[in-house]
């Protein structure tokens, strides 16, 4: 996970289970995770009696604390997005963090990390902010209450990523996805242009030629003294899936959306480069969005919140072949 826009940083992630105190294999059965489409009708998702009560490591206290799902959502909600945002734009991140949540809990959570159904802490789920929680947030959670994205009877992954500058990506070109492409995935148009800031639209980044071997290091590539860094190539929505590293042991491929990650998404904020040089031991990068792109672009959902789209329309948008469907009252 999966890059969040809680003042510009944004990530993913999210269960386990404790309705009353049904076990998680009981409800789900063997294996939530979604598999090749042959296998997306195999099981359909649950409808649940009332509101499942979940564990949740607090990551700052190491405390363990057991809360009302839509209590959860509405943390994440305001741990993945500003201040001062439309409600329907709330909404619609709730609708992809409660997808995102029931879709990972299926899989078993946090439950083999610390013995709960998930984590506040963003690279093992989402971003978590109870302290940022305002009427707004209550408002577009209680709204979609219960509320989740399915493809044929099964959970999607609930990706979604801050600004994806005009047209997402697939999971395979943006994520470096390694599996096969979801079916519900797509690359489709977004109004994100119209409704963002070019400082945050736009960004610029530089990288010593030290910090990209140190980077690279940290993900399991030792490579030589670097002699250059290009662009192999891209994908239709012009996001680089390959770079190609030349240094004095010979030359490394790197999928694109793995040197953003390991050169830090706060910096080089996304694969969309309009231009990139490495001269004199500096890598230098210009380029536009915010994100992996894959799923639903937060700065998209405020610009069709602004047009008077409804959460469900939002969410929609943005996969092929999903139903929103009420797993509680």
């Amino acid at each position: 996970m999966n890059h969040r826009l809680k003042r510009n940083r944004f990530y993913y992630i999210a269960f386990g289970i404790g309705v009353v105190v049904i076990s998680y294999t009981l409800i789900f059965g063997v294996g939530g995770c979604p598999g090749p489409e042959r296998r997306m009708a195999e099981k359909a998702i649950p409808r649940f009696d009332k509101e499942p009560i979940i564990s949740v490591y607090m990551h700052d206290t190491g405390q363990r604390v057991q809360m009302p799902l839509e209590t959860y959502i509405e943390g994440v909600v305001a741990g993945e997005m500003r201040p001062g945002w439309p409600v329907n734009a709330y909404a619609a991140q709730a609708i992809i963090a409660r997808t995102f949540t029931m879709e990972f809990l299926s899989r078993g959570g946090t439950r083999r990390l610390h013995g709960t159904d998930i984590s506040t802490k963003p690279e093992e789920a989402q971003a978590y902010n109870a302290s940022a929680v305002t009427p707004d947030i209550k408002k577009a959670v209680a709204m979609t209450r219960g509320e989740v994205l399915s493809y044929r009877g099964r959970y999607i992954r609930g990706w979604f990523n801050a600004l994806c500058a005009g047209e997402t990506s697939l999971a395979k070109d943006g994520l470096a996805y390694k599996g096969p492409e979801p079916p519900y995935t797509a690359r489709v148009s977004c109004p994100c242009p119209r409704y963002t800031p070019p400082e945050e639209f736009y960004w610029k980044a530089s990288f010593s030629a030290d910090e990209v071997r140190a980077a690279l290091a940290k993900v399991g590539l030792n490579i030589g003294d670097i002699r250059d860094v290009r662009i192999i190539r891209r994908s239709p929505d012009d996001r680089v899936t390959l770079f190609r590293i030349s240094h004095s042991g010979g030359s490394t491929d790197i999928a694109g959306n793995d040197l953003r990650v390991a050169l830090g998404s706060e910096r080089m904020r996304s694969t969309i480069l309009s231009s990139m040089t490495f001269r004199d031991g500096v890598l230098s990068m210009e380029g536009k969005g915010f994100g992996h792109g894959v799923g639903m672009c937060q700065w998209g959902a405020y610009a069709f919140a602004k047009q008077g789209k409804s959460p469900e329309e939002i969410v929609t948008h943005y996969f092929r072949g999903v139903k929103v469907v009420k797993l509680w009252d």
